[in-house]
């Protein structure tokens, strides 16, 4: 279609009469364009300047939205832990040992022990999970057909900030390596004979526990423990404070791309009030004693881990030893607790001891879900000092020794088959040599272990 400019021109080519009025209706085109335009621009410019104010408040909303689940978690968040169930048993080929102690030691406490043949070892049931943006908490159940004990229920800040943490409840003590291990992630069927000695199995406490690492490059991490120090070498006793104090220390870091090492030293504290155990005396008929008084361990622990350029998936390498020196300083009761002619009759006098003892591993995954290991432990009954209870009570010198192999295949990361052969001198008189297939399956979620 032909546009109106046309037939002005036309127009004023035809008569100057017209040409002025061309010119004016042109302008007055001009301007309505113009006009127009400029309009046109404005929306648009309107348009932008609405849709970049919706989007900035739905960021804003989006923001505090989130800050408020953070601060109070929904309905359908609060109860969303990691839960796993660890199912751990196997068979046992052993000599009978009777009750199996320690030459030259008191029984520990918690010691679960293996029996013979077939058995079922503690089924766990773990649950674990941020409780706010200041705290996560974790609870670990132990179930042993009719025994249910709680190992570890506690909570942990996690906003302290500065690399201090801050941790209340029931848990296993940060001294040494091993000792917040929980069975399923040890690298042997059994413990080392120098936590049977010293715990039975592990040291946990009821109490507090205030960590800090320090912001370096070389990992540095010191804490302090106050707790109830019921458990050996402790015992209950029922008063206001603290029963127990522990210290510990630890310094690590990497050595290239395929090396990485932690050492540190622990130091733990106990008071024991008529703490029981068992010996027999020189008549060989079982006593009762009832030690009371002070007990304090120190404990050195180094590890070192291999992996080729950090990945160890295919191939990795582990050595881990641990050393420990512990004094007891109190009296002694003893009393024959069978009533047939035990020399040790309502005996009580001062009771001194020194003890020590060690043991270090090597664990290598040659291939893919295979590992082999072997472990030494050596304890040494050192020196006790019965008092007057000497004339009843035998002490020994003989220590405590065993060598152990081990092979396991993991299927994946939730499952694990293992062979174990160890040859145990730990006993008084008798060399036994022990062989263990054992199952490890965990179900559902389940957290990384510690280094």
């Amino acid at each position: 279609m032909l546009r109106p400019t046309f037939f002005v021109a036309a127009l004023a080519a035809a008569s100057p009469v017209f040409a002025d009025a061309g010119l004016d209706a042109l302008r007055a085109e001009l301007r309505d364009m113009k006009a127009s335009y400029e309009a046109r621009i404005q929306a648009l410019e309107a348009r932008l300047q609405s849709a970049e104010t919706r989007t900035a408040d739905a960021a804003l909303n989006a923001g505090d939205a989130a800050a408020q689940n953070e601060a109070a978690p929904s309905t359908t968040q609060r109860f969303n832990p990691d839960i796993s169930l660890i199912l751990q048993g196997g068979y046992a080929h052993l000599d009978d040992g009777g009750e199996r102690r320690l030459n030259g030691f008191l029984a520990a406490g918690h010691d679960h022990g293996t029996p013979r043949g077939f058995s079922l070892d503690h089924t766990e049931l773990v649950m674990s999970a941020s409780i706010d943006p200041y705290f996560r908490g974790y609870f670990n159940l132990a179930l042993l057909d009719e025994e249910v004990a709680i190992e570890e229920a506690w909570f942990q800040t996690t906003a302290l900030g500065h690399g201090v943490s801050f941790k209340g409840g029931r848990f296993l003590s940060g001294l040494g390596y091993q000792n917040q291990q929980h069975p399923h992630a040890w690298d042997f069927a059994d413990n080392a004979l120098m936590y049977r000695a010293l715990f039975g199995e592990a040291y946990g406490n009821d109490g507090v526990q205030l960590k800090w690492v320090a912001p370096t490059d070389l990992f540095v991490e010191f804490g302090f423990e106050a707790g109830r120090g019921a458990n050996f070498p402790g015992t209950d006793r029922d008063r206001n404070g603290a029963g127990s104090y522990a210290l510990f220390g630890h310094l690590g870091g990497d050595v290239g791309a395929s090396n990485s090492w932690r050492a540190g030293v622990s130091y733990l504290r106990a008071k024991a009030s008529e703490r029981d155990s068992e010996l027999e005396d020189l008549n060989d008929v079982a006593a009762e004693t009832l030690f009371s008084g002070a007990s304090k361990t120190w404990v050195a622990d180094f590890v070192w881990k291999w992996a080729p350029d950090g990945n160890a998936a295919e191939r990795n390498f582990k050595f881990a030893a641990e050393y420990f020196r512990r004094s007891e300083r109190g009296s002694l009761l003893c009393e024959d607790n069978t009533g047939a002619g035990g020399a040790c009759v309502g005996s009580d006098d001062a009771y001194r001891s020194r003890q020590s003892g060690f043991y270090a591993q090597a664990v290598y995954q040659f291939m893919p879900r295979w590992r082999t290991g072997y472990r030494y432990d050596r304890l040494d009954p050192g020196t006790i000092d019965f008092g007057a209870n000497s004339a009843f009570l035998p002490a020994s010198t003989q220590p405590p020794t065993r060598h152990s192999l081990m092979l396991d295949y993991s299927p994946s990361e939730f499952s694990r088959l293992r062979l174990q052969y160890s040859q145990d001198k730990s006993m008084e008189n008798l060399s036994e040599n022990q062989w263990f297939v054992q199952y490890i399956h965990s179900l559902g979620s389940h957290g990384a272990h510690t280094f």
